[in-house]
């Protein structure tokens, strides 16, 4: 299980208040993909990180999550970028997965930067849509915002700006053979979706501040019953923007479940990104992600 120190550079200051630039180091774990449980606390770190120094971090998917995640059905890849060190780790960095409904917070990120006011959407028809959108995951509302930033050819010219070079933006809406809108058959990489995360999180050169704002604000207000994954193991009083996509790729045995967003309060300060495929049931996925998010909220902090 191999974990490789694969970069190190600056990153801009966070949102303005979150203090001084800090060093970047990408940390990348190669582990293979249980369904037992994972006793979070104490986790030991991976025995498969050997540090050079000891400034180098130590990964927080750890040897109990690696183990866990080797006999779980399926393919697991995670980001975790941790705002408050200026580390990132990846997981399975590299594999390409579906993006099911989190495809609409790169919907949204295209429809603000499209504003050259840098305000938001003056239109009170595109501000519904986007709350039913990203606090309902409304299909028919991300339908009609596709269609209104341009489609793929808009939203492709905003994530190679936003440095998401490993996303590929659907180009058919009604697909051959797929009964579900097919701007979920976007397809992305979890260091991707760190990059479109981090235009919300830190001072980003494409949305204004006012909104980054307004974009994580209904990512904070999702209906409870679409709050899971990543806020597993997260407590009260913890901010989490959040949005989750599930998505059924082959009838009801092959499962596209993802989980993304931004964690800060209780010491912590973190965007994340778990993309799942190949789960049985809709529900093995969740917990996948859960087990998974639990542990890293216990390794970072």
């Amino acid at each position: 299980m191999p974990v490789l120190l694969i970069a190190v550079g600056l990153r801009a200051e966070n949102g303005g208040a979150k203090g001084p630039a800090k060093t970047e180091s990408v940390v990348s774990s190669s582990t293979s993909d249980s369904t037992s449980a994972i006793d979070s606390t104490n986790v030991p770190p991976t025995k498969a990180f050997t540090k050079m120094n000891a400034n180098e971090p130590t990964s927080p998917f750890t040897a109990s999550l690696s183990e866990f995640v080797t006999g779980r059905t399926g393919t697991i890849t995670a980001a975790v970028d941790d705002l408050a060190t200026g580390n990132i780790f990846l997981f399975h960095p590299g594999v390409v997965e579906d993006e099911a409904s989190v495809v609409k917070v790169d919907v949204m990120a295209t429809l603000l930067a499209e504003q050259s006011d840098g305000n938001v959407p003056a239109n009170a028809s595109q501000q519904q849509l986007l709350a039913s959108m990203i606090e309902e995951s409304d299909n028919g509302s991300t339908t009609e915002l596709w269609d209104q930033v341009g489609g793929p050819v808009a939203i492709a010219s905003f994530n190679q700006r936003a440095n998401m070079t490993s996303t590929t933006p659907s180009t058919c809406l009604a697909c051959a053979n797929f009964p579900w809108p097919g701007w979920g058959l976007t397809t992305t990489t979890a260091s991707d979706q760190i990059a479109l995360l981090r235009q919300f999180a830190v001072t980003s050169s494409l949305l204004t501040a006012i909104q980054q704002n307004y974009g994580l604000g209904l990512m904070e207000q999702v209906e409870p019953s679409e709050a899971w994954g990543i806020s597993a193991g997260v407590p009260p009083g913890v901010t989490i923007a959040i949005k989750n996509g599930w998505l059924p790729l082959a009838g009801e045995t092959n499962w596209q479940v993802n989980s993304e967003g931004w964690i800060e309060g209780d010491g912590r300060d973190y965007i994340v990104s778990i993309l799942t495929t190949g789960s049985p049931t809709e529900q093995y996925g969740i917990i996948t992600i859960e087990s998974m998010s639990e542990v890293l909220w216990s390794q970072l902090g």
